[in-house]
């Protein structure tokens, strides 16, 4: 019989956290750097796409090296044949093979570090790109282009869609660790994303495919990015932040990395197993309805203090995606808060798996039960203080002098019920 794979850290009031200090040490955290951006903070000091200093000219050249670029997207393809190879062949049962873990541990979790450390690197490694490029040769056509153009309204509405199917999957399946399921998913997601490069070009990956540019803007934080000029440089991560594009689907896409996070961290909750397990609807559509509540709240959410926003401050260009680029450290702060220990206990089982070990569980927690409780709450608080920072620094550029403090109290709203809500799914 298949198991889910385990979430986080286990039950949330297994964590030695004081809902007290908890609490009153977010709260303060966030009201502390609110006063001081207002009263220090009098102009915009982030320079987004032009920020940055070169790095050295040979590692700028390592990185661009073709070798580098094709070896990675073969390593890609290669790992990507690997899952697909232990779903066809072997065993429908998780304690027992790789591949649910490789899926849902080392990919979908791994690339949360790996992105905020080295920028976009599924882009690198997608497999998908690397098909598609040689499907182009093969029928001597040239990868960047396709018989449609990729329209601009398209935006990031696909790659929304397809992280919303893979939360759903992860979150709300009958068995998401299954061999038929996971191998369902693949298949369906591969032909979708090839149909799309295939019709509008390599562009289609960019802006459509939903790991790549979930990989793309957690690597906004990255230390390294590039300039508007193509140079690879050491920069602000705030920089990096301010240069995310508004581009359509931007919210929708942040709201489901937001909301399919909360709603992991929900549902081990036992009133949620309890609503779960005795619903009526049964178990599938009750979690189905869950996660899609649990998105649509933080759109809500979003919306109405984008709307309070313009009403305090008066028009500001494109409203409802001026500060989504805050809701990111955020996300990052939920993801690493929520997933942390699942990586450093599943991620080195499912390479025992794939080597062709049978370990009975994974490595013990690196940190003790205190230590932990410390991390995620850190993770927490830290993304909504530079949230708080990221959102500061946009409005004094948007916002008249007299308005710029006050057209972020909504702002400071969010982020305080963001904080709030955050730390009950750890202490709840």
């Amino acid at each position: 019989m298949n198991r889910p794979l385990a979430h986080g850290v286990g039950s949330s009031h297994d964590l030695p956290i004081s809902p007290f200090h908890a609490y009153a040490g977010a709260f303060a955290a966030l009201f502390v750097s609110f006063l001081a951006l207002g009263l220090l903070w009098s102009a915009s000091r982030f320079r987004g796409a032009d920020g940055g200093r070169p790095l050295p000219a040979a590692v700028r050249r390592a990185a661009d090296a073709p070798a580098l670029r094709t070896g990675l997207r073969g390593l890609g393809l290669l790992a990507g044949a690997a899952v697909c190879l232990f779903l066809l062949a072997g065993p429908d049962d998780p304690d027992r093979n790789p591949a649910p873990g490789a899926v849902h541990v080392l990919f979908w979790v791994g690339l949360v570090p790996a992105s905020l450390l080295l920028g976009p690197v599924w882009r690198l490694l997608n497999p998908l790109r690397a098909l598609h490029t040689g499907l182009c040769r093969a029928l001597r056509r040239d990868p960047a282009t396709g018989p449609v153009p990729l329209p601009d309204r398209l935006g990031h509405w696909p790659a929304a869609a397809g992280l919303l199917a893979y939360t759903w999957l992860e979150l709300a399946s009958p068995e998401p660790a299954s061999a038929g399921a996971l191998l369902a998913f693949l298949t369906g997601y591969a032909l979708v994303q090839l149909a799309g490069a295939g019709l509008c070009g390599r562009g289609w990956f960019d802006r459509c495919d939903a790991f790549e540019v979930y990989s793309a803007l957690l690597g906004r934080l990255a230390p390294v990015g590039r300039r508007a000029d193509g140079r690879l440089v050491l920069r602000n991560p705030f920089d990096g932040l301010d240069a995310t594009p508004a581009a359509p689907g931007l919210v929708a896409t942040v709201c489901v990395m937001l909301g399919s996070t909360a709603y992991d961290g929900f549902s081990d909750a036992p009133s949620w197993i309890d609503t779960v397990q005795t619903s009526p609807l049964g178990r599938t559509p009750t979690a189905t309805l869950g996660l899609l509540g649990a998105v649509a709240l933080v759109g809500v959410l979003h919306s109405v203090c984008a709307g309070v926003v313009r009403l305090i401050s008066g028009p500001v260009p494109h409203p409802f995606t001026a500060f989504v680029h805050a809701l990111l450290p955020i996300a990052a702060g939920y993801l690493i808060a929520h997933y942390c220990t699942l990586l450093l206990t599943e991620g080195p089982r499912t390479l025992l798996l794939a080597a062709g070990s049978r370990p009975a569980d994974g490595p013990a927690p690196p940190l003790g039960p205190g230590a932990l409780a410390a991390l995620q709450v850190t993770a927490v608080v830290t993304g909504h203080v530079l949230g708080v920072v990221a959102a500061h620094d946009r409005a004094v550029r948007l916002f008249p002098a007299a308005r710029a403090v006050a057209g972020q109290l909504p702002i400071l709203v969010l982020m305080i019920v963001f904080t709030l809500g955050g730390i009950g799914l750890l202490i709840a």
